[in-house]
């Protein structure tokens, strides 16, 4: 596809969204249910004990959360080295997956405090838990170290079967995932395709936060020109000409940042697509643009303060998004953090660098980033695709969750009709 193209499976004059099966006073504790329960399509959970653990759960207590996520991931890791122990090698190679999602799942909600112990406990098992399960893959998925600013991104390769060069997929994840938790996002669905796959931690990504205390920053291209040139240099059977770069969630403006400053991206996909985190930040105060951000970079503002702090009380996903993201942006205060956002933009002419192909993805139904999707592909002047995925289709959620199977199937096609012409 080179043309400038829009996918749309609905059409409707009012927002649907998909009804939450539980959790229905908490939209952020149902959507990392539906987020485990979603990785089930590429081996991270099953189904049934996601429901299991959810239901005993208290809604909006992140302690309740932890203690019950945490429980069941033990359980299967000891399910895990059970089988590994008695030859099992595929049962426990499943195992180890789902061990290594309710894993990511029990710790995700305790980033208010980064001092608990129970986070770094909880991360070193998911970690853990995947290598087991990368090593039972065949062939085995590589962990991998990739020379960065005096220390190193870590990550995955995965190879394709065959012996010929094939194009390549670099993934990473956003606000708050995990190269790891990539295998469920694309990384596994584009080994099934004959691509070879790099995921990474950056700046403000687990890894990287955990281990080397790097907060996000804005200019993703500071971080994927070193991986471009780590894959080419190291990778042989990497075709360098058909390198892709796909962001996931926060992602969707961090790729395409990064796609507009490295040009030996062959293409770019965002899922889903953000064009200005500044609007979401802004739009929480009811006055100009400009007058909104000269008070959330002042020096004090004391009623914002609290008008935010009573902001964290009501709203769940705010309460998250603030105590997570003041964690990853390395700032102290739920104002500081929403005026960390103000930089994270494509405006001022930075999609409009973008020339390789670029898929921009759009969830009907997101909870996080709504509209945005539609704003950066407005700004795009390269070939481009829109591809909108519905509630009717059970796809609407923020990044498709729930639906990958059906999410990657569109997006891998595209990729397909791109790379491999």
């Amino acid at each position: 596809m080179t043309g400038n193209t829009r996918h749309t499976q609905h059409t409707s004059h009012w927002r649907p969204t998909m009804k939450p099966l539980l959790f229905e006073d908490d939209p952020q504790f149902w959507y990392e249910t539906l987020r485990a329960i979603g990785h089930a399509a590429y081996g991270g959970s099953d189904f049934g004990e996601v429901i299991a653990t959810a239901q005993k759960i208290t809604a909006g207590d992140y302690d309740s959360w932890y203690e019950q996520w945490s429980a069941t991931a033990e359980r299967t890791a000891a399910q895990a080295d059970a089988a590994r122990a008695g030859g099992h090698r595929i049962s426990a190679r499943d195992a180890y997956l789902r061990a290594s999602n309710y894993f990511r799942s029990a710790e995700f909600f305790l980033h208010g405090n980064p001092d608990d112990p129970r986070i770094a406990a909880a991360y070193e098992r998911a970690v853990g838990a995947f290598r087991e399960a990368a090593r039972l893959f065949e062939p085995r998925v590589e962990p991998v170290e990739i020379p960065f600013e005096g220390t190193v991104l870590h990550g995955y390769f995965y190879r394709a079967p065959g012996d010929a060069p094939a194009p390549t997929i670099i993934m990473h994840n956003g606000f708050d995932g995990s190269a790891e938790e990539m295998h469920f996002f694309g990384g596994a669905a584009g080994v099934e395709r004959g691509y070879h796959v790099l995921t990474f931690d950056g700046p403000g990504q687990p890894a990287a936060r955990f281990r080397d205390g790097l907060p996000f920053r804005p200019n993703w291209e500071t971080v994927v020109t070193p991986v471009v040139d780590w894959l080419i240099a190291e990778r042989p059977e990497a075709d360098p000409e058909r390198i892709a770069l796909f962001g996931l969630s926060m992602g969707g403006v961090l790729a395409p940042r990064a796609a507009a400053f490295e040009h030996r991206l062959a293409a770019v996909v965002a899922v889903d697509g953000v064009y200005d985190l500044g609007d979401i930040s802004t739009r929480q105060l009811r006055m100009p643009r400009a007058e909104a951000e000269a008070l959330l970079r002042a020096e004090h503002a004391p009623e914002a303060d609290a008008a935010f702090e009573a902001l964290m009380k009501t709203n769940p996903t705010m309460r998250w998004a603030i105590t997570h993201g003041s964690y990853v942006m390395d700032v102290r205060t739920p104002r500081q953090f929403l005026a960390s956002y103000l930089d994270y933009t494509l405006a001022d002419g930075v999609a409009e660098r973008i020339t390789c192909p670029t898929l921009v993805c759009d969830a009907e139904d997101d909870l996080f980033f709504a509209g945005q999707a539609e704003q950066l592909y407005e700004h795009l002047t390269c070939p481009k695709t829109l591809a909108r995925f519905t509630v009717e289709e059970g796809a609407g959620a923020h990044c498709h969750t729930g639906a990958q199977r059906l999410a990657m199937g569109r997006i891998f096609d595209w990729l397909d009709t791109t790379l491999r012409p």
